[in-house]
């Protein structure tokens, strides 16, 4: 490859393939976007598929934490950390929820000093990357949104009845219907919806998909470079004369090369990335630096601090006759996810000349769910199964916004979920995980998760060597106002459910056997709040939201210019002054969006299109 080039973005994930896309539609401008996985596999396009992506060294960057005061029902105390390792980053390996945030939170961004990131200032952004399709299954607030962007957004198609329960139980519970995206998300009673996903015809539409994938990836002036570990920013100067002029990489074969940067250098590797890259490059806090034997160039103490991410408690009840069983999202899937040793299918399709009746009638149901989905992508497989969502105020503060995200899957998920990819201990959890999570099982998960934490963790350089990853302290429920606000937001769930509609209603709430005789706990009755606060520490998971550890006003300004270092941007989720109450992954888009635009009108790059 050419080593000399305008801009060299690295991290091709929900931010970076943006920033790459639109600024190489200027012929005239060199771009090179430099990936540490390579290209998605073909089942990233399947929703359901979402959580095999994870524990995958080519999808995956497989990190864990230390999650603080929480945690302490997780094999070893340890959070995972998924982190997608593939063009399109953490949206090809997400669960697909498209969620802006509150109006306030960008309103409060530029209160506190982010220029330009207010809400009417980014509306425009998120429009330009919206192709939303409206449903009769949802309210939707039609001028809030674009239409023709890349990125399609809109709900799954067939509707799963209990997701339909959620979403009515929630408005029976004083929680009206509305666009969570809209330009008005609510006051204090919030609003509930069927979830809005970034799919295009029942297939995962992550920013490679939206953004890079056929005619844009094929561009003579982008060179797109997979299977390359970026060891570090190349720098000249020092002091006010500091810049950036290129990165290091290493390629597949191990070899070190270095292309430069004519104009700027663009970090969009993440919350956990872009700051370890910054801190190999000797720009951080300097103890952290010279205790892992990196010389400080530029001293940032607040680089990979104030790391804020959202955690939640899954909420487990029994459903006979509103849950869906996880044997039917099996049979979606088509005749291989059958094949296997519980003999539902052979194991060698070769054999499948010898099928009983029954094995053929499932195995012709299988293949015509399958081929459904490829021809009109209405599904079973078509979503994450994280399915509705409803947003309100606990009112213990932060009345900008809301500070409660009630999320609704409308199975039980199997034991592999629970305890391989949540890394939750179900021996504890549940009395006999292998009977309450067996595959004809009908069960629901509520989660609760408060979305506007006051904890703050860090990110932590722990070696000079690039291959070593950070440290990540997540130091959950350092503040005691989250682990009140989990409580009332687990509350405000039970209370959700307490008004499901119909004659056939999900049952009482499975609580952990432990902490049901430590507390005292008779089943039927309303759990205590010590109970409650104990079972979010115990099994209380990451949402996967990780952000603001090289955030606006410490470590970036406004224009996501590295505060003492020219040449160089941070452009992704670490960039956030503050966590937006929802998922984070449509406002990292939106921030690839603005950063590309941001550059153009500072460099002169010719967009196909300016929104700002």
């Amino acid at each position: 490859m050419p080593d000399a080039f305008d801009y060299v973005i690295v991290g091709g994930g929900s931010a970076g393939a943006v920033i790459a896309s639109r600024l190489s539609e200027d012929p005239a401008c060199r771009v090179a976007l430099i990936e540490a996985g390579g290209r998605p596999p073909e089942h990233e396009l399947i929703p359901v598929a979402c959580a095999s992506l994870q524990l995958d060294p080519q999808t995956d960057w497989m990190y864990t934490a230390d999650p603080g005061k929480a945690g302490r029902g997780l094999h070893g105390n340890r959070m995972p950390v998924p982190r997608g390792k593939m063009l399109g980053g953490s949206s090809g390996i997400n669960y697909m929820a498209y969620v802006r945030g509150h109006p306030g939170d960008f309103d409060a961004w530029a209160q506190r000093g982010a220029s330009g990131w207010s809400y009417a200032e980014v509306l425009p952004y998120f429009q330009k990357i919206e192709d939303f399709h409206p449903s009769n299954e949802i309210t939707s607030d039609q001028d809030a949104h674009g239409h023709g962007g890349p990125v399609s957004v809109g709900v799954r198609s067939p509707v799963i009845p209990a997701s339909r329960g959620f979403v009515q139980a929630s408005e029976n519970a004083g929680i009206p219907r509305g666009d969570y995206n809209g330009r008005d998300r609510g006051g204090p009673t919030g609003v509930v919806s069927l979830m809005q996903t970034n799919t295009r015809k029942g297939k995962r539409a992550s920013t490679y998909r939206a953004y890079l994938e056929g005619a844009p990836e094929q561009r003579p002036n982008l060179t797109i470079v997979t299977g390359a570990l970026v060891t570090r920013v190349l720098l000249q100067g020092e002091g006010e004369t500091l810049a950036a002029v290129g990165v290091e990489y290493r390629d597949q074969t191990g070899k070190t090369r270095t292309p430069h940067a004519a104009c700027e250098v663009i970090l969009s590797a993440g919350a956990v990335g872009s700051p370890h890259i910054l801190m190999l490059s000797g720009i951080g806090p300097r103890r952290e630096l010279e205790a892992a034997d990196v010389v400080c160039r530029h001293e940032m103490p607040h680089v990979g601090k104030h790391l804020k991410d959202h955690i939640q408690c899954a909420m487990f009840f029994p459903a006979p006759g509103v849950g869906l069983p996880m044997s039917e999202v099996r049979i979606s899937l088509g005749p291989d996810a059958l094949r296997g040793s519980d003999g539902l299918l052979p194991v060698d399709p070769v054999d499948d000349d010898k099928l009983t009746p029954e094995q053929a009638g499932l195995k012709a149901e299988a293949s015509r769910r399958v081929e459904e989905w490829h021809e009109t992508g209405s599904s079973l497989i078509a979503s994450s199964l994280y399915d509705a969502v409803a947003f309100t105020s606990t009112g213990l503060g932060d009345h900008h916004s809301h500070d409660a995200q009630i999320a609704f899957i409308p199975c039980g998920y199997n034991e592999d979920l629970f305890s391989a990819r949540l890394n939750i201990d179900t021996s504890r959890y549940f009395e006999d995980a292998a009977a309450t999570l067996a595959p004809d099982n009908e069960n629901i998960i509520v989660l609760a998760n408060p979305v506007l934490p006051h904890s703050e963790g860090e990110i932590v350089l722990q070696s000079a060597d690039p291959t070593v990853p950070p440290s990540i302290h997540m130091n959950y429920f350092a503040d005691p106002h989250d682990l009140k606000v989990m409580v009332a937001v687990m509350r405000r769930a039970l209370d959700i459910v307490e008004h499901w509609p119909g004659p056939v209603k999900p049952g009482p709430l499975a609580i952990p056997p432990f902490l049901a005789r430590k507390h005292g706990y008779v089943p039927g009755q309303p759990p205590s709040d010590a109970l409650l606060e104990n079972m979010a520490l115990h099994f209380s998971t990451t949402v996967y939201h990780l952000s603001c550890t090289c955030r606006i006003g410490d470590v970036v300004d406004a224009r996501l210019r590295v505060l003492g270092v020219k040449n160089l941007r941070v452009a992704d989720a670490s960039v956030m002054p503050e966590i937006v109450s929802g998922n984070t992954n449509a406002a990292s888009i939106m921030i690839g969006e603005k950063a590309a635009e941001i550059v153009a009108r500072d460099r002169g790059v010719r967009l196909a299109r300016f929104v700002g």
